[in-house]
């Protein structure tokens, strides 16, 4: 179970990191006034779904069998 737990956290983070970035860079912006106001358009769901599967292998890795 560990090990399960230690490939849910790598997966995880990796997929927070390429998710992440990507939903970072789908912004857009304009003037409004002499502003720039971004606007994001990202999905942001499979950022939340890599954030579960990395607390779900934190869990798994951190359980103890007895």
């Amino acid at each position: 179970m560990k090990v399960a737990g230690i490939i849910l956290i790598v997966l995880g983070v990796i997929g927070l990191l390429v998710f992440g970035i990507q939903a970072a860079n789908d912004s857009e912006s304009f003037s409004f006034l002499g502003m720039d106001v971004a606007v994001s358009s990202a999905n942001w769901t499979p950022v939340i779904i890599s954030g579960a599967v990395l607390v779900v292998g934190i869990i798994m890795a951190a359980v103890r069998r007895k």
